[in-house]
């Protein structure tokens, strides 16, 4: 078990030291843990220690006492939330690669001779044509988890099974700088859709996958997912309005 206390006395580095080593020695404490700034303890203890035994093996300039169970709760809840925030980075990190990989051949593309217009024609392209990529793995899976989040793949089903081929278009239109204008217009027009859905969803705080790499790649909805749209959205419309 895990109980969060209040040390008073600590003044320096020596203190936190000997306090940490005291509280260890315990036989029943696994670990204990002092952070001089909070003035607190941490102790993961294999059965409950009374808080007398704790002060009786401190030296007498120490006080210890035990956190409220607000207090310590408020701690716990940090802690998870840290720990949910790590979990999320981590699941996100193929999302960040792919994009990664995209910008830097949009860059590679185009370092030559620079032009930033065909810098975000190369991006849009190369995003649609992988992102359509992993949504054509399992066209039906993703129908199933867009349909979750996107106003129109809600009210009508066969959108989503459409839709990977609707990228792979606007991804090779952007590519072969074929009917640009009409790719622009759609991307504004389709990625605005599923961004307000997103937002929706972000705001209601439903916990649900997002479908953006399809099915092979289990993403969580997040801030990450409104990023991207609304990325590729801004490219969009400063390309119309060039």
């Amino acid at each position: 078990m895990k109980k969060h206390y209040k040390i008073e006395g600590m003044t320096c580095g020596g203190c936190q030291a000997a306090v940490e080593k005291h509280l260890n020695a315990l036989e029943k404490v696994t670990h204990a843990a002092v952070n001089l700034e909070k003035g607190e303890a941490t102790i993961i203890m294999a059965t409950s220690i009374v808080l007398d035994k704790l002060q009786e093996v401190l030296p007498e300039k120490f006080r210890i006492t035990e956190k409220s169970k607000e207090q310590a709760q408020q701690i716990t809840n940090i802690e998870v939330g840290a720990a949910t925030e790590k979990n999320k980075v981590q699941q996100l990190k193929p999302l960040f690669i792919i994009l990664l990989y995209i910008t830097v051949a949009s860059l590679l593309l185009n370092y030559k001779v620079w032009d930033g217009s065909s810098f975000m024609l190369d991006f849009m392209g190369l995003f649609y044509i992988v992102f359509g990529f992993f949504k054509m793995l399992d066209i039906t899976g993703f129908a199933v988890s867009f349909s979750m989040y996107d106003p129109v793949a809600k009210k009508i089903p066969i959108y989503g099974k459409i839709y990977p081929f609707i990228e792979t278009v606007l991804g090779l239109l952007f590519l072969l700088r074929f009917e640009i204008k009409i790719a622009l217009v759609l991307t504004v027009f389709i990625l605005g859709i599923t961004t307000i859905g997103v937002t929706k969803t972000l705001l209601s705080k439903t916990s649900i996958r997002c479908a953006c790499l399809g099915t092979a790649l289990k993403l969580p909805m997040t801030e990450a997912t409104f990023i991207e749209n609304a990325i590729m959205i801004l490219m969009a419309i400063s390309m119309l309005l060039i």
